[in-house]
């Protein structure tokens, strides 16, 4: 594995093997580590995980941290790393980036999954009183003990991974921690959705509280020209966390090696770990 600490760019790690590159963007609160059970499952494949600005190992980079800059930032890794056949993995946050940087139409670009994303229409439930009360989610390790425990999981992780989710939430820069609260999560990207013209695989948890799978059928789906939805089942937010092998699963149906192209975003879920679910 190589790990890059290049001046002004998020600190990402490159673990070489057979195409296409898996790109792995991580949630608000998270960084690169959390994708390590999805990627350890993916053994032999060539991946890409980074800690996005403000997070992790790049949490002295300077702000702006809005979802636009995470997006530039994600294309001049991916430059920097000299990938040009890759899948972009995103997660709750990091699936919005995934969103923008795919309504680029970046050369290289063979498809997209979106792991209980933030949908590309806000929710109603997104309300200001909502999103400043979100924004002290982070505010100490109770407080993010009590959202891991009640909110982001749909049961107890083991304690090494129960550790990390507090640590990695807690060290982001402060302005990093509130800018998806406040404004990220309430950008309204149904427009450069609607460009994305790669197929996209839509994961979902079952018991998902903060992105529930009726919140992405409604405010997600319908702006993807080739999506398909699959539902994890017994799992909340914390996919990567919950779910890795379901989820690994998945994402080598979709994205198999050796530079195939990515499995129709219609084709029928992965048997025994997701079950499909129809567009609308």
């Amino acid at each position: 594995m190589k790990t890059a600490h290049q001046p002004g760019l998020p600190v990402y790690d490159h673990r070489p093997g057979s195409g296409p590159t898996l790109v792995f963007l991580h949630y608000w609160g998270g960084s690169a580590r959390t994708w390590e059970p999805v990627v350890e499952r993916l053994a032999g494949r060539d991946t890409l995980t980074l800690d996005f600005r403000g997070w992790g190992r790049s949490r002295s980079l300077p702000g702006p941290y809005g979802l636009e800059r995470l997006a530039e930032d994600t294309l001049a890794v991916l430059a920097d790393a000299g990938r040009t056949d890759y899948v972009l993995v995103g997660h709750s946050m990091g699936g919005k980036v995934a969103q923008l940087v795919a309504a680029a139409r970046p050369a290289g670009l063979r498809g997209v999954v979106l792991v209980g994303s933030g949908p590309a229409r806000p929710p109603a439930h997104v309300t200001p009183a909502y999103r400043e009360a979100l924004s002290h989610a982070y505010d100490s390790d109770d407080s993010v003990a009590e959202a891991r425990d009640h909110v982001l999981t749909a049961a107890g992780l083991p304690g090494p991974l129960a550790s990390q989710v507090v640590a990695d939430s807690r060290s982001g820069a402060a302005a990093a921690r509130t800018e998806w609260p406040l404004h990220g999560i309430a950008e309204d990207i149904t427009g450069p959705a609607r460009r994305i013209e790669v197929p996209v695989l839509v994961v979902a948890g079952e018991t998902d509280r903060v992105e529930p799978v009726d919140v992405l059928r409604d405010h997600l789906m319908p702006y993807l020209a080739h999506a398909r939805l699959v539902v994890v089942p017994h799992t909340g937010h914390l996919i990567p966390l919950e779910a890795p092998a379901e989820l690994a699963a998945a994402v080598g149906r979709f994205a198999p090696q050796e530079g195939a192209a990515p499995a129709s975003a219609r084709s029928g879920a992965v048997p025994g770990t997701a079950r499909a679910v129809s567009r609308r």
